[in-house]
């Protein structure tokens, strides 16, 4: 069982995580993207198995939602960027998809 410091030291190892993760969306490197989203989701499971309901003094309660609120900034931004590429690529599939049905049921690179 992790203490109150070591549960905010994991938050802002989060934190430190969702702003990579940030900035790999903004390059649009999509692999590292995935990497670190692997290991931030590991870091939040640590976080369910061992976070009490500890009282916080006042000063760790509030670094608490200060960084909390950096990984939720965090996550929106990712979010705006990654959705409309993640639907481009949906449509993409989609158009490959149909042209595949089509060249199978016409046959391809036939002549009219």
């Amino acid at each position: 069982m992790m203490d109150s410091l070591e549960i905010i030291d994991l938050y802002e190892n989060i934190a430190v995580i969702t702003d990579q993760m940030l900035n790999a969306a903004r390059g649009r490197d999509w692999e590292l993207l995935t990497k670190l989203e692997t290991d931030c989701t590991s870091k939040v499971q640590r976080i369910r198995d061992s976070e009490t309901n500890s009282l916080l003094t006042p000063e760790l309660k509030e670094r608490k939602i200060r960084v909390i609120k950096k990984i939720l900034a965090d996550d929106k931004e990712i979010r705006d960027i990654t959705e409309p590429w993640m639907l481009e690529l949906s449509n993409l599939m989609k158009n490959s998809s149909t042209t595949r049905k089509l060249s199978s049921t016409y046959g391809a690179g036939s002549t009219a």
